[in-house]
């Protein structure tokens, strides 16, 4: 499949998952399990990007100092750091433990 033919097609799903949301009845929007997954759609998706690029290279799992850094953040997190210190807390970590050799 081409580069071309992928794109196409993703964006044909696209609009047709944006066309569904008009066609869908209210009555299926406003129940109460569809309210709730849609509430809870984006954390989700946030915490599986996080998850896959700590500690994903390509196709390999790996322990990295990307890791490393995620667990910096979470205890800045929990210690209530606002959000660019855990941001940067992070980012330094993991460049300080690149800089001593561990990838």
């Amino acid at each position: 499949m081409s580069t071309w033919v992928a794109v196409l097609v993703a964006s044909a799903v696209a609009y047709a998952l944006k066309l569904a949301g008009y066609v869908v009845p209210p009555r299926v929007l406003g129940n109460p399990r569809a309210t709730t997954v849609t509430t809870m759609l984006p954390a989700a998706l946030l915490a599986s990007l996080v998850v896959l690029q700590t500690f994903s290279t390509g196709t390999h799992l790996v322990l990295d100092a990307r890791a490393a850094g995620l667990v910096v953040a979470i205890l800045a997190l929990l210690l209530r750091a606002p959000f660019i210190v855990v941001v940067v807390l992070a980012a330094v970590t993991a460049a300080l433990l690149r800089l001593a050799g561990w990838h």
